[in-house]
């Protein structure tokens, strides 16, 4: 249970005028993006057949949305507690470790290891099983049993661990990702500045992601409990969004303007993720 905000943890928080307008503003933002997404993904992938627009379609449509809506609920008593709880639980596991599906479908593109992409996919596959599914057990027992010190102290600390742990394992994907980039840029001919250009922003974006998981944590350690919860919904709509900006990245890399030559020599693979 947050002690900053101690009545915001199970319902009862509309008395807080000023983490209710946050909350409201959180949600708006994270519900705009969410809906845009949803238009915009299938119009911008010429295939839907890749694991990279799945994961990108159903972290918004199924994660993002639902994710904002159920918390947002529960705040403010608007419905009964087990469709706040189906909708929170379910956007959670949709958005937030599916977030880390999204990042591991785009590694393979800097990266042809296949010790390092199957140890991040066992690594996505372990924390569904030993993170997502004690938060969720504990996340409805502490709603529905309040004044349950066990449940609640449970809840607290699985909470705070599923924070930290997405946000290191996320950072430790785009370490991964942003590495690779690295090595690119080492390896690219210092005159070509367009491909140098796109590659360090690439690793901008990655870093931008990673200050966004810092500031959840921060959130969560200093007790905002219902400000992380909706805020969470926002960073990762956000974090979609830059995903956009990371593929029409990649494909003007392999993709360059015709008086150009090709500088990349994934092509093929990227045709076919993109």
């Amino acid at each position: 249970m947050s002690h900053t905000e101690p009545d915001s943890l199970f319902g009862s928080g509309p008395g807080h005028n000023a983490l209710g307008i946050s909350i409201i503003v959180f949600m708006s933002v994270a519900l705009y993006n969410a809906l845009e997404l949803a238009v915009v993904i299938p119009l911008t992938f010429h295939r839907y057949s890749s694991l990279y627009f799945w994961a990108l379609m159903t972290s918004a449509v199924l994660g993002v949305i639902p994710a904002t809506i159920g918390p947002s609920l529960q705040f403010f008593d608007f419905t009964p507690l087990w469709l706040s709880m189906l909708l929170s639980n379910f956007g959670f596991v949709m958005m937030v470790p599916n977030q880390s599906v999204v990042l591991y479908s785009r590694l393979h593109l800097v990266s042809q290891n296949k010790l390092m992409l199957a140890f991040v996919r066992w690594l996505i596959i372990w924390s569904l099983f030993m993170i997502v599914v004690p938060t969720i057990v504990l996340n409805v027992g502490s709603s529905y049993l309040p004044q349950s010190l066990p449940w609640v102290r449970g809840y607290e600390a699985i909470e705070r661990i599923q924070v930290t742990w997405f946000a290191v394992q996320e950072t430790f994907i785009s370490l991964i990702y942003i590495w690779h980039t690295g090595w690119m840029i080492r390896l690219s001919p210092t005159e070509d500045k367009r491909r140098h250009k796109i590659l360090y922003e690439l690793v901008i974006i990655n870093i931008i992601a990673i200050a966004m998981d810092a500031s959840l944590v921060v959130l969560e350690y200093l007790g905002f409990y219902f400000t992380q919860v909706i805020f969470k919904a926002t960073v990762y709509s956000i974090k979609l969004k830059l995903e956009f900006a990371v593929l029409s990245m990649l494909v003007s890399l392999v993709h360059p303007p015709r008086s150009d030559p090709p500088t990349w020599g994934t092509n093929c693979t990227v045709s076919t993720f993109y």
